[in-house]
């Protein structure tokens, strides 16, 4: 059995993700959530009913002891399923300006993103090595990119991950894993949708928000075999908001 994990996979970005690697690339689909077991059902309903499989797993991406047990016992479940796809999506924003963001807010927020790209990656990659064989994608984001007032611990994490992105892509290549990572601007999702769409559009040369679909059909081709000659890049996907 193939699979594919996609972590903060029940809502937004997380769930286009995984419907689209089932429907496109077949995987058997992992499901991860943190808290919204009920989105996750949702997500692998969706997933079923197009004729897919799937399964939720449910663990904090940012708690290393958590990552391992759930991993370790679905690896221990599925003895000859192989983990072909790491797609690390999960994260969380606490925004404010640096002057008075808390250190817990800091932490928070690059626990998720940087410790959940370690803790994630880290169990799958002796695997994948073996198996010479993978595809690793981070879900990062513009501010990671060229930074964003407000979010200098949401950039921060971000820009970390582009950076192991980059690294890690260099020591596994020989190996046919490819390591990449995909920079969404303004996507429609929960995590936008307390933002000023019609004022923030004026600085988008697309002159509007992406879509959470559209996101996930780039995932997609750089899960397929027929990417595998792109690894240690960062692909901006934002209506040219950063370019």
């Amino acid at each position: 059995m193939k699979c594919a994990l996609i972590t903060g996979g029940s809502r937004g970005i997380g769930r286009a993700i995984c419907e689209k690697l089932a429907a496109d690339l077949g995987y058997h689909v992992l499901i991860n959530y943190k808290a919204g077991i009920a989105a996750a059902q949702d997500t692998l309903a969706n997933i079923v009913a197009n004729g897919g499989t799937g399964e939720i797993i449910g663990f904090d991406v940012a708690d290393a002891a958590d990552t391992t047990r759930a991993l370790a016992a679905w690896q221990e479940a599925n003895p000859t399923a192989v983990m072909e796809v790491v797609v690390n999506n999960a994260g969380i924003t606490k925004d404010g300006l640096f002057m008075w963001m808390q250190l817990q807010d800091w932490t928070d927020v690059t626990g998720v993103s940087m410790n959940g790209f370690f803790n994630v990656t880290s169990f799958f990659m002796q695997k994948m090595l073996r198996n010479r064989y993978g595809r690793i994608i981070n879900i990062v984001s513009v501010s990671g990119v060229k930074g964003t007032a407000g979010q200098v611990n949401y950039s921060a994490a971000k820009a970390g991950v582009i950076g192991a992105t980059k690294a890690l892509a260099q020591e596994v290549a020989k190996r046919n894993i490819t390591v990449n990572a995909v920079a969404p601007g303004f996507i429609k999702t929960d995590m936008t949708a307390g933002l000023d769409e019609k004022e923030l559009v004026k600085m988008i040369p697309a002159n509007r928000f992406g879509n959470a679909e559209e996101v996930a059909d780039l995932v997609s081709f750089l899960a397929s075999r027929k990417a595998g000659y792109i690894t240690g890049e960062t692909i901006n996907i934002n209506g040219g908001i950063y370019s």
